[in-house]
């Protein structure tokens, strides 16, 4: 009998290259806080048929959308590229998408960390800033070129699931992004801004569908304590969510 639940958690992806063949690996961070919060990891590769994902996700309790260090492709969203821009590898950003969009639809837990929650947004119909720098004056300094630690200052919307998991206060993140969400989708509400107004943290208008997206790493060993909230509140969800339907716009899977 199963008692804890099942979190898919996707991969980052390398192709292969003259030197080196074709390579998937995942970040240790996001399956040790799963497991941490009483869950059973269950890493998924870039399938590239979408009924062996579709069969994949009827597995699991929750998905976790995982970061990457690149970025998505800005071609894909109507940009030209900048300068700063590293796009990842198509097959991993493909693969993104249709999870992100079939994950959405079969209305599963969802956690949407770092570039996952931008890929998030952009499927269910949202837009992307894709060098803040240039489109905040006089913005906070989201990522550090040569240190990891960077962190800075959230301030979160009263009476939102973030609200409920880190409470009042002020609170600081880590922070190491340059594109952000620009406009939300509109299954979406802000729960976090940073004082620049970057969006940090959304989340589902639906209060039954637990689906976050956090522009931070909570995974991350330069995470405080207090982020292993986040996973243990989607483990929670995960637990006792029985997935309905919900079905998205074509355009939103582009």
């Amino acid at each position: 009998m199963k008692t804890k639940p099942v979190i898919g958690i996707n991969g980052d992806y390398r192709p292969s290259r003259r030197d080196a063949l074709a390579l998937s690996w995942f970040n240790t961070g996001y399956y040790d806080s799963v497991v941490e919060s009483g869950g059973l990891p269950m890493l998924i590769p870039p399938y590239s048929s979408d009924d062996d994902l579709k069969q994949a996700l009827e597995m699991c309790d929750g998905i976790v959308l995982a970061g990457c260090t690149m970025d998505l492709d800005p071609m894909r969203l109507g940009m030209e590229p900048h300068p700063h821009t590293r796009p990842m590898p198509a097959r991993r950003e493909d693969f993104d998408r249709r999870l992100a969009k079939f994950a959405v639809e079969k209305r599963i837990p969802l956690l949407a960390i770092g570039a996952g929650m931008q890929t998030l947004n952009v499927v269910c119909g949202g837009t992307l800033i894709q060098h803040i720098p240039e489109a905040i004056p006089r913005c906070l300094h989201h990522r550090d070129p040569v240190e990891r630690y960077n962190r800075h200052i959230i301030e979160i919307v009263e009476g939102t699931r973030c609200w409920d998991i880190y409470g009042p206060g002020e609170i600081r993140v880590n922070s190491e992004h340059h594109m952000a969400v620009n406009r939300l989708a509109s299954c979406f509400k802000a729960s976090a801004h940073a004082t620049d107004g970057v969006i940090e943290c959304y989340e589902s208008i639906d209060p039954d569908w637990f689906c976050l997206g956090v522009q931070w790493h909570p995974e991350d060993d330069t995470a405080s304590a207090l982020d292993m909230q986040i996973f243990q509140e989607f483990l929670a969800a995960a637990h006792g969510t029985e997935p309905t339907i919900l079905k998205i716009p074509q355009r939103m899977a582009a």
